[in-house]
């Protein structure tokens, strides 16, 4: 960055001249590119602007229009200031025809009440020039760096931004075409008040290139995008013009949104990223103030505040003991939020614990006061089952709070644990559809059941674990299967007098009689409890 008129004035080499500003006090901001020292009056036509001009006077005019044209040419092409010694031409004070046309043409005019040495100003300007041009060419390779690295580390849309928020120091928005916030970082701004009609005021800035700033809102804007496809605009909110350190930060990091976006075939869309992350923190309770969670949902087109919202989750069958494969939660996000849309439910829609053994779809539906919720549910699970197959879709109670939609979704997980293992055909699962599962499954972590379990269980799981067999599953498919033996035989694959003989082994491992009614029923909840306390989530 090129230094200010400001900044030459406090330089030793100038202080020492006594330097005042006389003229165009409003205009010490231009930049000086170069200091000439010149003591010609035809000087104008050999300069480029962006000058200082140096001058002891000695050769200006006496008549008054000749003085004005010489300001008038200077100005014309663009110099910064004229910085005048006193002494040799002007004792101590400048004629008034020079400084009129000084401040008629906005050109700063700085006097020096002691003789000073020209080569030591030019000498500490240029300097200062050549500092300056080398700090902003090392901060060029520190940002090159910065983003080169967080693309080699596939950082996500998320991080990239909160990273130019850190360097820039400003507020930064990452928006898509339709102008909904993808993802955005406040820098210690109320992020309510930067987000607040954030489509409408979006919608009024325009540069007109495809980096550029706008005088109106203060907004330096560039659009985000490669091969001829643009998806989005960054934004970093300056409030003032930017540098050009600024103008590479902004550049640098939409080249690498963009390349993140080409690179990462099997991720989910970014929107499905900043609706993921918004689920995900008010999960975590991450926002000091809910306003916050609902500013950043409704500047994704989804109001929270003033609504009645529930918290969904989607899965497939299993016991989610491993990561889903790559890309198969990302079409089942994709095909929620489409489903979501088509039934006009409003709604984030986002995977959660992504990579992880628990990896799930969240949807924190915001729901119209007179919406009937499992009409709405039913809409939308029906549509994703035509488009995914057999998935297990589970809600929580509806809540009228954003600080509540934690509870919510904790439900809903519970529930889909448990659906999930079950199988199932309904559309989707409540808390009150898994009747004894549901039950057991809440209390799973309660000692008195996992006694029970053990009292009910425990010689036979011993049994297995020492004799590597597998009677605690036979037991099950015979108590599943309504204790039918040939049913259950089948089940197991084997004949009926193995399957018999087995049995028969289970109760004399359990001391128990397998034709009492009453003990079935005990070992048959004893499994049920087993099941949920060893599907726990950590």
């Amino acid at each position: 960055m090129l230094p200010t008129v400001d900044d030459v004035l406090r330089l030793d080499a100038v202080r020492r001249g006594q330097p005042h500003v006389v003229a165009g006090a409003d205009r010490t901001g231009n930049r000086v590119r170069w200091v000439h020292v010149a003591e010609v009056t035809d000087i104008a036509h050999l300069l480029h602007g962006g000058e200082l001009v140096l001058t002891t006077g000695i050769a200006l005019p006496d008549e008054p229009e000749r003085l004005r044209a010489y300001i008038a040419d200077l100005a014309e092409v663009g110099v910064s200031g004229l910085m005048i010694e006193l002494g040799r031409r002007y004792l101590s004070v400048l004629p008034p025809a020079l400084i009129g046309a000084a401040e008629d043409h906005g050109l700063p005019v700085i006097v020096l009440a002691h003789e000073p040495a020209f080569v030591d100003i030019t000498e500490s300007v240029h300097a200062r020039i050549v500092q300056d041009q080398f700090a902003e060419l090392r901060a060029s390779e520190r940002l090159h760096e910065i983003f080169t690295q967080l693309s080699v580390e596939g950082a996500s849309t998320d991080e990239v931004v909160r990273q130019v928020g850190s360097l820039g120091g400003h507020p930064v928005v990452l928006e898509n075409l339709a102008h909904q916030v993808l993802a955005a970082d406040a820098s210690g701004a109320d992020p309510s008040e930067l987000l607040s009609a954030w489509e409408t005021r979006s919608r009024a800035v325009r540069p007109g290139r495809r980096t550029g700033y706008d005088e109106a809102s203060g907004w330096l804007v560039t659009m985000v995008g490669a091969r001829g496809e643009d998806w989005g605009r960054l934004i970093i909110d300056l409030g003032a013009p930017p540098s050009p350190r600024e103008t590479v930060l902004i550049e640098r990091a939409a080249t690498t949104l963009a390349l993140g976006r080409l690179l990462d075939r099997h991720a989910e869309s970014v929107e499905r990223q900043a609706h993921g992350t918004i689920i995900a923190r008010i999960l975590a309770h991450a926002y000091s103030d809910p306003q916050e969670a609902a500013a950043r949902a409704r500047a994704l087109g989804v109001p929270l505040s003033g609504r009645r919202l529930l918290g969904v989750v989607l899965r497939h069958r299993g016991p989610g003991t491993s990561a889903p494969p790559v890309g198969e939660l990302s079409v089942l996000a994709e095909s929620a939020a489409a489903a979501c849309k088509d039934a006009r439910l409003a709604a984030l829609v986002g995977v959660l614990d992504e990579g992880g053994p628990h990896a799930r779809v969240g949807v924190l539906a915001s729901l119209p006061a007179r919406t009937d919720v499992e009409t709405a549910l039913t809409d939308v699970a029906t549509r994703i089952r035509k488009q995914c197959g057999d998935t297990v879709m589970a809600a929580g109670s509806v809540v009228e709070t954003i600080r509540d939609v934690r509870r919510s979704f904790l439900e809903a997980e519970q529930v889909a644990d448990v659906a999930a293992r079950g199988s199932g055909a309904r559309l989707f699962y409540r808390l009150p559809d898994l009747r004894l599962r549901g039950l057991l499954h809440l209390l799973r972590d309660d000692a008195r059941v996992q006694t029970f379990v053990e009292r009910e269980l425990g010689p036979l799981l011993e049994y297995d674990a020492q004799r590597g067999s597998d009677l605690t599953r036979i037991l099950e498919l015979y108590l599943e299967s309504g204790r039918n033996k040939a049913v259950a035989a089948q089940q197991a694959h084997l004949s009926r007098p193995a399957f018999y003989e087995r049995l028969r082994r289970i109760e004399r491992v359990l001391d128990a009689d397998l034709d009492d009614v009453e003990s079935c029923v005990s070992f048959h909840v004893a499994l049920l409890a087993l099941s949920s306390v060893r599907w726990e989530r950590p």
